[in-house]
Order: structure tokens, then sequence, then C-alpha cells
């Protein structure tokens, strides 16, 4: 086959947790079992077999899908859809038989050559699938998928919160790789401890910082926390707002009330 130019194209991979410690038996059951679940997922997104291309990886797969399919589709599907599959999956499987994923979305060009597809952000992507952020995502969470995209589908897709695909609940992450840090981002990462009184300055990348027409953090109002409606008086300890409208009366003496 002679080179392809370059088009654009969705990257999709999975890859199975701890497929090499599993014999022959349990690898053909997870493969699969892997073939069964991106089939079923792209079909609930919208993506028949007319808008992808698929390569087989061994313990993982990649899917390069039409840049005319919904990513916002995709996301969903793999946000909600996909852990419910392996879900109930899993449960009617022995231990040895049951299966987690790590997943990536991302985008760019890439061409075909007689050997199989190449492009800068497949390799990007493939780092990031590979990467020790994304494995530990997934040995720490409770479900059986841990997602995270690239920078270019987060900028383009997730941080605008469409349906289904909220954007607070993804978070930037930075890859080693041997080219350097690769940057991404991961859904759902484990909450952060913050000190009292709540996250300072400088305390990381959020979606609002990168995404235009984010909007002010929910709560916030002119930069501040606003006091009002009603009083408060006596002793009262551990008291938090985050708005409230009106006036309020501090009592100066120690268990008086109005």
């Amino acid at each position: 086959m002679t080179d392809t130019d370059p088009v654009s194209r969705t990257i999709l991979l999975l890859d199975i947790e701890r497929f090499s410690d599993r014999d022959d038996v349990e690898q053909a059951y997870l493969r699969r079992m892997l073939y069964d679940v991106c089939d079923h997922a792209l079909l609930a997104a919208g993506v028949d077999e007319t808008l992808r291309l698929r390569e087989d990886r061994g313990d993982s797969v990649m899917e390069l899908i039409d840049p005319n399919a919904s990513v916002i589709s995709l996301l969903r599907t793999l946000l909600t859809d996909v852990p419910a599959q392996l879900r109930t999956r899993n449960r009617m499987a022995s231990s040895s038989a049951q299966m987690r994923l790590r997943a990536v979305v991302a985008s760019g060009y890439v061409k075909r050559d007689a050997f199989g597809w190449v492009g800068s952000q497949l390799n990007h992507a493939c780092r990031l699938l590979d990467g020790e952020p994304l494995r530990a995502s997934l040995r720490e969470r409770p479900d059986d998928l841990a997602l995270c995209v690239s920078d270019a589908v987060y900028e383009g897709v997730v941080c605008h919160s469409h349906t289904g695909v909220p954007a607070d609940e993804f978070k930037r992450i930075a890859v080693p790789s041997k080219n350097g840090e690769l940057g991404a981002w991961l859904h759902r990462p484990e909450p952060a401890e913050q000190p009292a009184g709540g996250p300072g300055p400088g305390t990381g990348t959020t979606e609002r910082d990168l995404c235009p027409g984010a909007g002010p953090a929910p709560g916030a109002r002119f930069g501040g926390t606003h006091f009002g409606g009603g009083a408060i008086g006596g002793d009262n300890h551990g008291i938090s707002t985050g708005q409230v409208t009106g006036d309020i009366h501090f009592d100066a003496g120690r268990g008086e009330r109005r």
C-alpha cells in the first residue's frame, strides 16, 4: 500500500489493565470482551463501521474516527455507557476474567503508510495511554474505566461543559515522556485536600483558566463572599457561607440574641 496524505481523525485508544498477567485463554477472552465493549460504545455514540478504522494492538485497540462524528457523543458514552457495561460484565465474570480499561481520546492528523498509521498526535495519544497518571487513576478509582483527553479535545469540546460532559470533572495533568512533559486532562481525579478557607492563588490550572467563556466559579460574585439575610447572635462556631442577602447583626454580648 502506498502512503496516503495526512487526514484529520478523532483518535480513540482503549487498553486492558494487567493484560500480561493473564494466561492465553484469559487473554483471548479479554480481547473478545474488549472488542464487544468497543463496538457497543461506538454504535451507542453514533459511530458506525463506515466512520471508523480499527487497528489491533494486542492488549489494546485503536479507532480512527471520522471527524464528522460527534466527539461529544463519544465522550458521553465513555463516561456513562462503558463503565456501566464493564460493571455488568465484571459482576458475572471470575476475578481472572474481569476487565478494566484505560481510555484516551485525542485528535489530529494521521497518515497511512505500508505498515500502518503514523502521526505525531497519534504518538502523543499512545504516550498518554501508557503514562503513569492514567494508570494510577485506574488503580485508585472504584469503577472500571479511567479516561483522559488531549489538550485539543479539552479546549475544543470538553471545556464548554456540553450535556453529559462536565468540564469540572477534568483536571489538568502533565505526563512525563522521553520528549518532555505532555499535557492532558484526566477525568474525575481524586479530590485534593484543601487548607482551611479553600484554595488560594496558584493552586493549579483549572478549566476556567484555559476555556474562554467558562464564566465565574459557582457561588462567586464580584470576586467575594456576600453576607446578609438575617441575624447571627450568641455562640456560633464553624459557620461558613457562600452568598446570603440582607443584613447580618453580630451581637457583642456572649449568649445575647436579638
